[in-house]
């Protein structure tokens, strides 16, 4: 129980374990966790798309960056100037709590991506970048666009890049104005 307790600890790292791309964007910043999350769900959305099993996308997601608990976050300009140990973090971090052989064998179902599933998972974790870019790039930055362009070229299943292309000419404020009709927002919150 001690070393689930400990290993529970180490996953709350990363709600303050910064994204470190944003430094390069010059706008936008997000946690790991914050990442995890949407790139879970949206990997169930893939998932459901393309039939492939929900479950198992949905946790190869929310576990795909766990080793950034113990590493980091590295970008893409990091990545050409360090290495880091990722397998390695995953097995510390996971000895004597009883999960090692599920953690490592989604880490290493998602490293080679033979799946459908992983291939769902590694479009998910980029589609969560371009919906982020797709938020700065409404609000001003236009380097996000440029930024966006590549994410959409790492894309691998067909479900994933219609999907992203939708949402690359989407507002990223349209899904506050659904459900109530605009005389909602016209007798402001519905009042007459």
């Amino acid at each position: 129980m001690k070393r689930l307790a400990d290993f529970l600890f180490e996953v709350g790292m990363l709600r303050k374990t910064p994204r470190t791309g944003y430094q390069f964007l010059g706008t936008g910043s997000e946690n790991v966790a914050e990442h995890s999350f949407r790139t879970a769900v949206i990997g169930y959305v893939l998932a459901n798309m393309a039939g492939a099993d929900e479950s198992r996308t949905t946790l190869l997601c929310l576990f795909h960056d766990l080793h950034e608990a113990r590493t980091g976050d590295f970008n893409y300009v990091n990545k050409m100037y360090n290495e880091s140990k990722r397998t390695q973090a995953l097995k510390d971090a996971t000895a004597g709590t009883g999960l090692s052989q599920p953690i490592l064998g989604m880490w290493d179902e998602l490293e080679s991506a033979d799946s459908l599933e992983a291939q769902l998972a590694q479009d998910a974790d980029q589609i969560d970048l371009i919906l982020n870019l797709k938020e700065e790039l409404d609000l001003g930055n236009r380097y996000a666009g440029k930024w966006m362009e590549s994410a959409l070229e790492r894309l691998r299943t067909p479900q994933g890049q219609e999907l992203a292309q939708r949402i690359s000419t989407t507002d990223q404020s349209d899904w506050w104005y659904l459900g109530p009709d605009k005389s909602w927002w016209e007798r402001k919150n519905g009042k007459k």
